[in-house]
């Protein structure tokens, strides 16, 4: 029993850590989106935000799922 209790705790663990690295990205993107204009480089960086957002979002719904 000692195990499962361990094991759901590093679970917790690291879906606290997702979700707050979920919520630096969204904070960059709201960022990103109060500018009235973009670089390219920026643009890159909005589209590669949105695929670590999702990312993170799977494994989130992952983890809930096997809690």
């Amino acid at each position: 029993m000692k195990q499962v209790g361990s094991l759901r705790s590093g679970v917790q663990e690291r879906l606290s850590v997702i979700e707050a690295r979920h919520r630096e990205l969204d904070e960059r993107l709201a960022e990103l989106g109060r500018r009235p204009f973009l670089t390219p480089r920026e643009q890159v960086e909005i589209a590669e935000i949105k695929k670590h957002k999702l990312r993170a979002k799977d494994e989130m719904f992952d983890l809930r799922r096997g809690l």
